[in-house]
């Protein structure tokens, strides 16, 4: 297995399979690795290939968090003070969450093993959460003298599993197995460990059934909408999205598809 940090793999047509891969470490985050994944980010944001994203880790952990042993240094940070290190660190690590959100495929958080910390956070920000019987999940900053409110987790969380028991978990920080994860909404799914990545990349096959541009909308417009505070402002971004995609060459191709009983076949145009 290469030593690099993440792992790109196109594994199936229209799939990208992004691999966290310091599993010695249980894939925790050094500043080389969350620089990758940014980079893999934006090369797969503008391949027009890449339908969706699978997210996961090599080894018996998903990501640990961060790599309490030493995360190196955030980029262009060398030559700056301790706080303005340390912030940099912080947006460089915590920027994921908004990068994942941008792009405009789905991306697909198979889970293998651990997610503490800023791996929880990942979990958090991915479109689907699928999980192995095996994975294990816990705020984990609490429990290392820091607020439990770090990388997108305060918002991120209540949205997904609700208030009262996303105020549980990271308060106390305990760690919850893949059966509670699934009973509390945080995985929509939990298949055999040697079963993940075949249901993931199932999964992302059945989304790119779909054509990318009415995918791609509907990513957008299902994020935007948790931040929209009322629904007449949700309906009206719906509205121009439904028009805006109606205009395309795959919405003609999707409805005679339909009516001819075959596979669609998109061109994104």
């Amino acid at each position: 297995m290469s030593d690099v940090p993440v792992l790109l793999e196109r594994p199936r047509p229209d799939v990208a399979v992004l691999r966290l891969n310091r599993p010695d470490r249980l894939n925790a985050m050094t500043s080389e690795l969350v620089q990758l994944l940014h980079e893999h980010l934006d090369e797969l944001a503008v391949d027009l290939t890449c339908r969706v994203v699978v997210l996961t880790g090599v080894g018996r952990g998903f990501c640990a968090g961060l790599d309490l042993g030493g995360y190196g240094t955030a980029p262009h940070s060398e030559n700056v003070g301790s706080t303005q290190r340390g912030f940099a660190t912080q947006k460089h690590i915590a920027t994921l969450v908004t990068h994942m959100r941008s792009i405009p495929q789905p991306i697909i958080a198979a889970v293998n093993g651990a997610a503490a910390g800023g791996g929880l956070a990942l979990v958090l920000a991915s479109d689907v959460r699928l999980g192995a019987e095996s994975s294990k999940f816990n705020v984990a900053f609490v429990r290392i003298g820091f607020s439990a409110c770090d990388i997108g987790t305060s918002w991120l969380l209540p949205r997904i599993v609700g208030v009262a028991r996303a105020q549980e978990l990271m308060l106390t920080g305990r760690v919850f197995d893949a059966a509670e994860a699934y009973r509390i909404g945080l995985l929509v799914d939990v298949v055999p460990d040697d079963s993940l990545l075949d249901a993931a990349l199932s999964k992302a096959e059945e989304i790119a059934r779909n054509s990318p541009f009415g995918v791609s909308l509907t990513k957008e417009a299902m994020w935007t909408a948790l931040e929209i505070p009322g629904m007449q402002a949700a309906i009206d971004l719906e509205n121009r999205q439904q028009i805006l995609a109606s205009h395309t060459d795959d919405a003609r191709e999707a409805m005679m598809a339909f009516v001819e009983k075959r596979p669609p076949r998109f061109e994104n145009r």
